[in-house]
């Protein structure tokens, strides 16, 4: 049997709480179900399947990653969108961070089949989000307000059972 893994970084729970009030708004007010299937992340290796047989390979690869370097600060602030018409996606917004692009590098060295382009983000409103429901929501959210920041000390590896559950976890150690 198959399984999908992935691995990210987590916020602390109060901005999950807080990005969790946006997802609400884009459940109630643009029809975005989707929206509340996930917390807030980044993710760092989107998710990819593997037989559960094999999930032992996954976890030595992922205990293989170098996290030897200190944990350092990510700024959300803002939002911003994937305007794809099929596939339209609204975000929380991290700064630009040369600290965090070298964490997604160190995954991809132990993950090197994954082949994707690193646009980080903290998505809010996707999947079922319509082209036409996504132009309303940009139009109030390319303007909101949203600014906080958290450290990133670990990462997470997640199989999803359901829900995305936390399968092992690998502190930044620097």
């Amino acid at each position: 049997m198959k399984k999908r893994y992935f691995i990210a970084i987590y916020p602390p729970r109060e901005i999950i709480e807080e990005v969790k009030v946006f997802k609400r708004d884009f459940a109630i007010s643009y029809d975005n179900s989707k929206a509340l299937s996930n917390e807030a992340h980044i993710t760092l290796l989107p998710p990819f399947l593997r037989e559960l047989e094999l999930e032992n390979d996954i976890h030595i690869a992922f205990q293989k990653i170098d996290t030897q370097i200190s944990p350092f600060e990510v700024e959300l602030n803002g939002f911003g969108s994937f305007p794809n018409p099929n596939n339209p996606v609204v975000f929380v917004h991290p700064e630009e961070n040369i600290h965090l692009t070298d964490l997604h590098n160190r995954v991809k060295q132990q993950f090197s089949f994954a082949h994707f382009s690193f646009n980080p983000h903290m998505t809010v409103g996707y999947r079922n989000l319509t082209w036409e429901n996504y132009l309303k929501a940009w139009e109030k959210y390319q303007s909101k307000e949203y600014k906080t920041k958290f450290i990133v000390d670990k990462i997470l590896l997640l199989r999803h059972e359901g829900t995305w559950t936390p399968i092992a976890e690998k502190s930044l150690i620097g």
